[in-house]
């Protein structure tokens, strides 16, 4: 049966299904049946896995040790960030040519509003968009699941409905009472430390945040309260924005254990490091301002910045800013969450030496990072690693 007001939505969420694995079993047909898991298989975690391996248990950001032992049988495959990538942005221009109101969130997400491209398309958003689903598929082997709706806060809860090539729809007749029997952790915002908070005041379920007045809920709970009051009535009046400027690059992991280990640490922000310096390459950039996020064991944010005199785009470099501001935290506290990110960008052909001694060094970084660039890219991403990937020796 067709949706009541489905030529009248135009608000979508774009998510790709099980992206990193679906890309890996497109490219090795051989795996189409099997699970697959991709992620580090020593001491790693699961990056992604397909939903095969979703049917045992297995979910991303868990120890791969756990996961293998969910599924023994599954087909662990290192993750190719550089392919993803690619691919990722391969479905975000074929999205523009439908809408230039392109937000993404993600490598593999998106919102898309196609308000006003009946007339250009020939039909309404609906059918705009499950074109799309099938020119993605036909021409880059992977599957997407779509969310519509009248708001952003909507149609991203749409998408999850009907995965994986799934296409559900939300609309405004039906919305109130879509989510009124739906938890509360299904808001934005609403992690595991709030949700304890909603549930100590017998808040569980989003329907009853929607019997409380917006007054009341922002006495209760600050800012964040506006959000509960809007979203639990179905309300969303945040625009689509369309990216500009890359603004910063990041890449933060938590840890599989509460840790106060400096070596530990630094072990996890060299990794970071090495991501963050691929993403830059891919993009043309390079950055003067690093910045180093950690999340202690009682859940405080710290995050220290340092501005650089002279732009990098350098794993090494980045490191070695990171691991300083690393080090004057390394207290005795503990820590969950390491992270590190860079801003302020420049087009990496304006990347700029400083004196002579530094200029060395920084030349010799550079050297270094086109070698094992162009070593990676002819025998795969783990073909070659720095010593200090492999932390300290007495640790092995």
């Amino acid at each position: 049966m067709c949706h009541p007001e489905l030529d009248d939505l135009a608000i979508a969420h774009l998510d790709c299904d099980a992206f990193y694995a679906t890309i890996e079993k497109r490219d090795r047909p051989e795996l189409a049946n099997v699970p697959v898991i991709v992620g580090g298989r020593h001491r790693g975690v699961v990056a992604a896995c397909c939903y095969i391996a979703r049917s045992f248990g297995v979910r991303s950001a868990m120890p791969m040790f756990r996961a293998l032992k969910l599924c023994p049988e599954a087909h662990v495959i290192p993750p190719d960030m550089g392919k993803y990538v690619a691919t990722g942005k391969e479905v975000r221009t074929m999205m523009q040519n439908v809408t230039p109101l392109v937000e993404t969130l993600s490598i593999d997400e998106a919102f898309m509003d196609l308000s006003g491209t009946s007339a250009l398309h020939g039909g309404s958003p609906a059918r705009t968009l499950a074109r799309l689903a099938n020119h993605i598929v036909e021409n880059l082997g992977i599957t997407v699941s779509i969310g519509l709706s009248y708001n952003k806060f909507l149609s991203k809860i749409a998408s999850d409905l009907d995965k994986p090539c799934g296409f559900a729809v939300i609309g405004r007749n039906e919305a109130q009472r879509f989510l009124a029997d739906k938890p509360v952790s299904l808001l934005w915002g609403v992690g595991e430390a709030t949700r304890r908070r909603l549930a100590r005041d017998g808040i569980t379920l989003i329907g009853d945040l929607a019997r409380i007045d917006e007054a009341e809920l922002v006495s209760r709970y600050g800012k964040i309260g506006h959000r509960f009051f809007q979203f639990s009535r179905g309300e969303d009046d945040r625009a689509v924005e369309p990216e500009g400027e890359t603004r910063s690059i990041s890449s933060e992991t938590t840890l599989h254990d509460d840790t106060a280990d400096f070596s530990k640490l630094r072990k996890v922000l060299w990794r970071l490091s090495e991501s963050v310096s691929e993403r830059m390459k891919e993009a043309g950039l390079a950055a003067r301002g690093v910045t180093l996020k950690l999340k202690t064991a009682n859940f405080r944010i710290i995050t220290r910045n340092r501005h650089l005199q002279h732009p990098t785009r350098s794993a090494e470099e980045i490191f070695l800013v990171g691991e300083g501001l690393l080090a004057r935290e390394t207290d005795g506290r503990t820590f969950r969450l390491i992270g590190i990110g860079v801003h302020d960008f420049v087009d990496s052909g304006d990347a700029e030496f400083g004196d002579l001694f530094d200029h060395a060094r920084k030349q010799s970084n550079t050297r270094v990072d086109e070698a094992l660039d162009a070593v990676r890219q002819r025998f795969g991403k783990e073909s070659l690693v720095r010593g200090r990937a492999l932390g300290d020796p007495s640790e092995r």
